[in-house]
């Protein structure tokens, strides 16, 4: 079975969000240069707490990603059949995309925890 073009667009977006999130590591001793005024933490709690907020972003999104190219796709087939299922499939798909925005904004509190 052949995908859509937005799922596939969507999943690589999901990768490079993933990409990004993970890119927090490398930021991790410029950060904690940046916080001389709190009390110092111990740098290995830092970066697992840096790998735990990249992991929180990235693997919500991949997995948003994949819900909604499976969601995205059913919709379109359905929505062929019967037009009048646009509204309820476009709630499906935006509560697919909600868990992307639930692991971000985990990735947001534990970011607030470390600094």
């Amino acid at each position: 079975m052949k995908r859509p073009v937005f799922a596939i667009a969507l999943t690589l977006f999901t990768g490079l969000l993933c990409l990004l999130g993970t890119g927090l590591l490398f930021l991790q001793p410029a950060l904690a240069a940046d916080t001389a005024a709190a009390p110092a933490l111990d740098p290995g709690v830092l970066q697992w707490g840096y790998v735990a907020a990249a992991l929180a972003t990235g693997l919500a999104a991949l997995g948003a990603g994949f819900a909604v190219a499976s969601v995205g796709s059913a919709a379109i087939g359905a929505v062929t059949e019967k037009p009048e299922l646009l509204g309820r499939t476009l709630i499906f798909v935006g509560l697919a995309e909600g868990i992307a925005i639930y692991g971000l904004i985990i990735s947001i509190l534990i970011l607030n925890r470390l600094g």
